[in-house]
């Protein structure tokens, strides 16, 4: 099948796409999973049910970065008015705390959010949210100033982090533990000690801090790491997605009531995000024009560089591309939550400093995670469609996890 097909029942056999569904074990009605789908016809048992028809109106959450690029495509690509979902335009925030509140306070019904944050919004603050895809992988970086030359080096200074449940977190604090460095929260770094303050910053607010020589260095999302190349004011030190293969970063989170009320708008609503991740993945250059358009402040040339330029002659050398064997990319787009990467996240998670009471994250059980806070059943329907292979994704949706330093 061609991997840009919508996910609509148009040009699939309705028998076909009916049997999909139902090996999927995805619990609604399939009158409604057609509709969910992009067929406008419902059966009359169906038709008022809120269960099996999507909801009226979807409120989707974003910070200014790349890893939003499906919701914020799939919305200007048309891809939820296609499942028969009405998005108003997406409401961005410039920070992971307000855009945790807002959902909180439901003042919207899905958000990008970092997967570890979605961990500590679930197991920690009660919040009723699960995750339902992936939005992105990789697409991370360690930015340092020019003078900064390896990880040794970082001893004593301030590096920046988006906040302390973060895929950033953790890499960084395993970067630091092989270079025999270790995180300070509290107090101020010591070269002679060999610690390194981390603090919390809003990505914008990373690179004028960097330009400012306020920080050494910060660890985040793109294009903040392609800004401070286009600026000329740090170099990238090492992509995060070369330290963990593929790794999740943000995924897309909804609150429970939708997934157990409202199904055929999940459904709806993963098919778009899917069908946006297959079209980004083989139109890079348009995705920068579409973002730059609107929807992210950065200038073009930043977030063009952020999607597509993954360089293993320019990295290589410097060191912050070293796996070029594993093939991957800058940024990548694959929906599936795997679930070893679930369960492998926590456990590095539980070896990580964060801020605050941590009872809650060393009480967790890593293999029991992954049940409570994904629901991938509409993820695994949508690629009954539009397969694996569009997304380079293993046939039977299991992997191994690797993480090389």
């Amino acid at each position: 099948m061609n991997p840009h097909h919508r996910l609509t029942t148009g040009g699939i056999d309705r028998r076909r796409f009916l049997g999909l569904l139902g090996a999927t074990g995805v619990v609604a009605g399939a009158g409604g999973l057609l509709a969910a789908c992009g067929d406008a016809g419902t059966g009359p048992d169906t038709a008022g049910d809120p269960g099996t028809t999507p909801a009226a109106q979807l409120r989707v959450g974003y910070l200014p970065i790349t890893d939003a690029t499906p919701l914020l495509v799939a919305h200007a690509q048309g891809y939820y008015e296609d499942e028969g979902l009405s998005v108003p335009d997406p409401t961005l925030f410039r920070g992971w705390p307000d855009i945790a509140e807002a959902f909180q306070a439901r003042q919207i019904d899905v958000m990008h959010v970092l997967m570890p944050l979605g961990v500590q919004l679930r197991f920690d603050q009660g919040v009723a949210g699960r995750i339902v895809a992936w939005n992105h992988t990789n697409g991370s970086a360690l930015t340092v100033a020019p003078g900064i030359e390896t990880v040794e080096d970082l001893a004593g200074t301030t590096v920046a982090i988006p906040f302390f449940y973060s895929i950033h977190n953790v890499a960084l604090q395993i970067l630091l533990r092989e270079s025999g460095l270790r995180p300070v929260i509290d107090g101020d770094a010591s070269a002679a000690e060999r610690t390194v303050k981390l603090v919390v910053m809003p990505p914008p607010d990373m690179p004028p801090a960097l330009a400012g020589g306020s920080i050494a260095g910060y660890i985040v999302a793109d294009p903040f790491n392609a800004a401070a190349e286009v600026q000329e004011v740090g170099r990238i030190l090492r992509f995060t997605g070369d330290l963990w293969r593929d790794h999740a970063c943000c995924v897309v989170m909804v609150r429970d009531e939708l997934v157990e009320d409202q199904p055929a708008s999940v459904q709806s609503l993963v098919n778009a995000v899917v069908t946006a991740q297959a079209f980004a993945r083989d139109n890079l250059t348009e995705v920068a024009s579409i973002l730059a358009e609107g929807y992210l402040p950065q200038p073009l040339p930043a977030i063009e560089r952020a999607l597509t330029y993954y360089d293993v002659e320019h990295y290589g050398p410097t060191g912050a591309i070293r796996h070029p064997e594993w093939g991957s990319r800058r940024i990548g787009f694959a929906p599936f939550p795997f679930p070893s990467y679930t369960e492998e996240l926590v456990r590095r998670m539980q070896e990580t400093e964060v801020a605050g009471d941590r009872t809650f994250l060393d009480e967790l059980v890593p293999a029991e995670v992954h049940g409570e806070l994904v629901e991938d059943r509409f993820v695994r329907a949508a690629l009954e469609v539009v397969g694996t292979d569009t997304f380079g994704l293993p046939g039977d949706l299991t992997r191994t996890e690797t993480i090389e330093v």
